[in-house]
C-alpha cells in the first residue's frame, strides 16, 4: 500500500481518537489523574458525534490497525492513544472547522503517510463491551 490508500473510515476513526483522547486528557487534568488515553467507548462516542453513527467492529478494527501500523495511533487492549506522529499530523492539518475535519484529514493522510497494518485485533466481546459502555453514556 502506498500514499493515497487511506479510506474515509480511517480518517473518521483518527479524528474520533484525537477528540476522545483530548476529552479524556481534560478530564484527567481536572481530576489530577494521569492521562492514559481514550477507551474504545470514548472513540465510539466521538465517532458518533462526528458522523451520527458508530463504526462497526470490522471498520473500527481495520482503521485502528492501519493507523497504528502507520505510527499515528498506539493501542493497548481497549486504550487508544494518539502517537507523536499523529499529534504532529493533527496540529499541522489545514483547519477548516470540525464539520469538514474527516475529509480534511483523509486528504492529509493521503499526502503524508502510508497506511500500515498493526497486529492488534478487536474481538467481538471487547467491541460489544465498548458499544454497551457507549450506549449507557448516550442514554440509548
Amino acid at each position: 500500500m502506498g500514499a493515497g490508500d487511506w479510506q474515509w473510515t480511517d480518517a473518521w476513526i483518527f479524528v474520533a481518537a484525537v477528540i476522545a483522547e483530548r476529552l479524556e486528557r481534560d478530564r484527567a487534568a481536572a481530576a489530577a489523574l494521569p492521562v492514559a488515553g481514550a477507551t474504545l467507548a470514548d472513540v465510539l462516542a466521538a465517532a458518533a458525534f462526528l458522523h451520527d453513527g458508530v463504526p462497526g467492529r470490522d471498520d473500527l478494527e481495520n482503521a485502528v490497525r492501519r493507523l497504528a501500523g502507520a505510527g499515528l495511533l498506539t493501542v493497548d487492549d481497549d486504550m487508544v492513544t494518539v502517537a507523536p506522529a499523529g499529534e504532529q499530523l493533527w496540529r499541522t492539518r489545514p483547519f477548516r472547522g470540525l464539520s469538514s475535519a474527516v475529509v480534511t484529514m483523509q486528504t492529509q493522510l493521503n499526502r503524508v503517510a502510508k497506511p500500515g497494518m498493526a497486529t492488534w485485533a478487536l474481538d467481538e466481546p471487547t467491541y460489544a463491551a465498548a458499544l454497551l459502555e457507549y450506549s449507557r453514556r448516550d442514554g440509548a
